[in-house]
């Protein structure tokens, strides 16, 4: 069986890894699937990544770097992605890996106008989303765990946008026939998603926004996990 890679991108808060683990640990828990079924690689760390025949798939995390930098271990994550899906393999991009690959394909990622979106939000899917094989059967709308502060600004030609919120159109977005990118955090629990905020309780209030009220609307996001459990399925079916 061939494993499904974790293309790791970074490390979470130090806080929050001390006690619950890392991007890759949450990616498997959500997933539903054992940990014999992926492979972990850390690229930001210049490990060296498996040849694509070698894997089932890619799901890229997220991560404190900006897409935007000049970064030798990101233009070689890029190549790895366009090569996956020309084979093709399944890829999905959380966060992190959705502006990744976005910007591959030839996207442009940049600053959010309106600065960082934080804390638990609402994904609202489209009609496209209704045949999609990650997003099919889904509620219109569910809570969705977000952290960012840059998006994918311009799409890719031929990108399909799936779901939607008032403060990021490109929330979830097919890029090609097996490749998604998704700016939530499925794999977050309400735990997490509260850890994120406290960490940068000052930092949030000092850009003006309510983090008391951040904190305070944090509710789980159940629904948004079923992608890791599909991605999954899809990818070792």
């Amino acid at each position: 069986m061939k494993p499904v890679l974790i293309l790791k991108t970074g490390e979470s808060l130090a806080s929050i890894i001390a006690r619950r683990g890392d991007f890759e640990d949450w990616i498997r828990q959500t997933s539903g699937y054992p940990e014999n079924h992926f492979q972990t690689v850390s690229v930001h760390n210049n490990e060296p990544l498996p040849p694509v025949a070698d894997i089932a798939g890619v799901i890229v995390t997220g991560s404190p770097a900006m897409v935007t930098e000049k970064l030798e271990w990101i233009t070689t994550s890029e190549h790895y992605l366009l090569d996956a899906i020309d084979q093709p393999k399944p890829v999905l991009g959380i966060c992190f890996g959705h502006q990744l690959l976005a910007q591959a394909l030839g996207g442009r990622v940049d600053w959010h106008p309106q600065g960082r979106e934080i804390g638990t939000t609402t994904l609202q899917l489209n009609s496209a989303a209704e045949g999609d094989p990650l997003m099919h059967n889904l509620s219109p709308e569910f809570p969705i765990h977000v952290t960012h502060m840059q998006s994918v600004i311009d799409l890719p030609t031929g990108s399909e946008i799936l779901g939607f919120n008032e403060f990021d159109r490109h929330q979830a977005v097919r890029f090609a026939d097996r490749a998604w990118g998704i700016q939530f955090h499925p794999e977050f629990d309400e735990d997490i998603m509260t850890g994120y905020i406290r960490e940068r309780f000052e930092v949030i209030r000092n850009e003006g926004l309510d983090a008391d009220a951040l904190l305070a609307s944090v509710i789980p996001a159940k629904e948004s996990e079923v992608i890791l459990s599909r991605f999954m399925q899809l990818a070792l079916s």
